[in-house]
């Protein structure tokens, strides 16, 4: 029996050997998986323009009713930040090579609602579908000028809804508008990455999982504005092409303010 016990013992890891294999485990896929995230804060300098809403000349039964926003610049008057700049981590020539990444197929959708584009703008990814649905009660148009996808001009009667495969990556964000209804307008980005984001009310933006360790190029965009003269918290800065790198590090990484002045906007 004690020779039974002796052997059994022989077995029997210490609590150190216990620690030490715990503390392996845990450690090695957290720092496999560590990632960064980029918060940027954009706001206008300058007095930003006012604009009233849209006055509709088409389907005034029913676009009339609805309080249509233009949505030329959309600046937020309690802190002057500008939504809907897009900021993308930028692939092209000279830009950042990302490792192969298995990219899970999403549906997005973009409604005709209220005689609007919702969102106006849509992020989404190779091998995406976006469906372009019509709650109203009138007839819609979404026409895309892709550039590598095939162009579609689309009639969404009411009620109807209308699916696009994404089956290529865009150059740059893609304008959507309603041949029916001048006034709509939206953009689409479609990337071979995840890794993009558009500015809130705020003007806030974050873009999550980004690789930690290396300068990550990214191109900032809105589609009535030029931002390549900027100032980045309080430092006049030059964005060639709308493009900046970004030392990436683990947990967040906020740059802070970055005013755009209000000519770099055509209005």
């Amino acid at each position: 029996m004690n020779h039974f016990v002796s052997l059994t013992r022989l077995f029997v890891p210490s609590a150190a050997a216990i620690a030490v294999c715990a503390m392996l485990l845990a450690s090695s896929p957290a720092q496999a998986q560590e990632t960064g995230t980029l918060r940027m804060t954009f706001k206008l300098k300058g007095a930003a323009k006012t604009f009233p809403p849209i006055a509709p000349n088409v389907d005034q039964a029913f676009c009339g009713l609805k309080q249509i926003p233009d949505e030329t610049l959309v600046v937020n008057p309690k802190n002057s930040g500008i939504k809907n700049v897009i900021v993308y981590v930028y692939t092209g020539r000279r830009g950042t090579e990302l490792p192969e990444m298995e990219l899970k197929p999403e549906t997005h959708e973009l409604a005709n609602k209220d005689c609007r584009f919702e969102p106006h703008v849509l992020i989404a990814k190779k091998g995406d579908t976006i469906k372009v649905t019509n709650p109203d009660k009138v007839g819609h148009n979404a026409n895309f000028q892709f550039f590598n996808n095939t162009q579609q001009n689309l009639t969404v009667p009411a009620g109807g809804a209308v699916e696009i495969e994404l089956k290529e990556d865009e150059p740059a964000p893609i304008p959507v508008a309603c041949n029916i209804h001048n006034w709509m307008k939206a953009q689409v980005v479609v990337l071979d990455h995840p890794f993009a984001a558009v500015s809130n009310e705020d003007g806030v933006l974050e873009i999550k999982g980004l690789p930690v360790g290396e300068e990550v190029v990214f191109r900032a965009n809105h589609e009535n504005g030029s931002l390549k003269e900027v100032i980045v918290n309080g430092e006049e800065t030059d964005w060639r092409s709308s493009k900046f790198e970004v030392e990436i590090k683990a947990g967040m990484n906020d740059m802070g303010t970055i005013e755009v002045p209000v000519d770099a906007f055509s209005l």
